[in-house]
């Protein structure tokens, strides 16, 4: 994606422009908080195929996120083989083991307890899809040398967000999972040493009998998160 040849700032147009009025864009905020206040963190899923046109797309609403100096440092995984699904399965579960049997501490622990996680970690292999998200530490010129990548978990971070909104955007349930160490993940899918993977997304239907822990649906208010000066 970058030359050497070619790091110069050319700028253009702004190419795209909202024309909202006051009223318009009150109702814009809200019908969005209203989709988003319905996306819920799912561990019950059912094997539903799901287009690889649909995850594609999601991904590529993840690629507009900003990130330091444009750079993208960001890779996403796609995986639907069932196969390869299991080994992730097998290999997170053997660190998810280690972290319940006292890897985590007892504090850690006990903050899970209302959210009802265990070492079993059934969606990885029933939900259609998981996505795992990379971030590039480092990019390469077309010769091979190396070039640093800035603010890499900030920019990760919000392409994530934009996916896990574009995912339930398109009526899916997702699941974030990041079981630790992950470095396993760049075994199974081949991926360089430059990248570090930060998390698993399961992506599917909800099963008939989905649960949500009742404490998902208590969200500080907006007072406890925010200040205007």
């Amino acid at each position: 994606m970058f030359s050497r040849d070619s790091l110069s700032y050319d700028p253009i147009p702004l190419p795209d422009r909202s024309t909202f009025t006051d009223d318009e864009m009150k109702g814009a905020a809200f019908a969005f908080y209203n989709k988003m206040r319905q996306r819920h963190t799912v561990r019950d899923f059912v094997d539903r195929p799901i287009a690889r046109e649909v995850i594609e797309t999601c991904i590529r609403t993840a690629g507009t996120a900003p990130s330091g100096a444009n750079h993208q440092p960001w890779h996403f995984a796609a995986i639907s083989d069932a196969a390869l699904k299991l080994r992730i399965r097998e290999e997170a579960e053997e660190e998810e083991r280690r972290f319940y049997a006292g890897g985590a501490g007892d504090e850690w622990i006990k903050a899970l307890e209302p959210i009802g996680t265990d070492a079993v970690k059934e969606h990885l292999t029933v939900a259609p899809w998981l996505i795992v998200v990379f971030a590039q530490r480092w990019g390469q010129f077309e010769d091979g040398t190396r070039y640093k990548n800035y603010y890499v978990p900030e920019s990760v971070n919000i392409a994530t967000g934009f996916l896990l909104a574009a995912l339930h955007h398109a009526g899916l349930c997702t699941l974030t999972h990041t079981p630790n160490p992950m470095r396993f993940l760049n075994d199974a899918l081949g991926r360089p040493a430059s990248e570090k993977p930060t998390m698993i997304i399961a992506v599917g239907h909800p099963s008939e009998t989905a649960t949500v822990p009742s404490v998902a649906k208590l969200k500080k208010p907006l007072d406890e998160i925010s200040s205007f000066f």
